[in-house]
């Protein structure tokens, strides 16, 4: 069920991708429905960097579990594990862009990804704090309202999913158009190609 869950969040997402680098790179805005529709191939890639990423998590983990139970403190190994995912997922945060873009394969697009954010990692950090900050003010007027109203009580869980709900359904599409403008940015900008459209987006 996981799986299957994931294979349709991974489809639903990528078809949002595809429809704004259609944006992006069709002046007059003249496509298709087909146009903005992922293959099942890009959907498996994308699941599969994702479970990638899964396994990496667990494995550090049980690395964070085994040197606590070894040397009872955990606070640097924690560290040092958020440190490396961190960077892990600042270089690799354009590959979903290049398999739907390039319909590159799993280890292609993360290849690719680390290669056009090696000049730009500052960039990419850029974006990354302008992504963290929209999140944020858009969660504030959220937690307030669940605080004010007291909705995080049991009696009114199913209003706590709703508001989580709308919270994500307003940052994720500005998080999104942000990654696939950089992305199209940092891409013509390595082809050295005047990009005057994604400037005026």
């Amino acid at each position: 069920m996981i799986l299957v869950q994931m294979t349709v969040q991974s489809y639903l997402a990528l078809s949002f991708y595809k429809l704004i680098l259609t944006l992006i790179d069709r002046e007059f805005y003249e496509f298709s429905f087909k146009d903005i529709l992922p293959s099942i191939k890009m959907t498996l890639n994308f699941v599969f960097i994702a479970i990638l990423y899964g396994i990496l998590i667990a494995f550090f983990l049980f690395i964070n579990l085994l040197v606590e139970r070894n040397f009872g403190v955990s606070l640097i190994c924690q560290i040092i594990e958020l440190v490396i995912i961190m960077y892990l997922l600042l270089r690799s945060i354009f590959c979903v862009c290049f398999i739907v873009d390039d319909d590159s394969k799993p280890f292609e697009s993360l290849k690719q990804s680390f290669e056009i954010t090696k000049d730009n990692f500052f960039k990419t950090v850029g974006i990354f704090v302008i992504i963290l900050l929209i999140i944020i003010i858009l969660l504030i007027p959220v937690i307030l309202i669940i605080d004010i109203f007291g909705l995080d009580r049991p009696e009114y869980g199913i209003i706590f999913k709703l508001a989580f709900y709308v919270w994500f359904l307003l940052s994720f599409p500005f998080v999104q158009v942000i990654i696939m403008v950089a992305y199209r940015k940092l891409v013509y900008s390595h082809l050295d190609v005047d990009d005057d459209v994604t400037e005026v987006v």
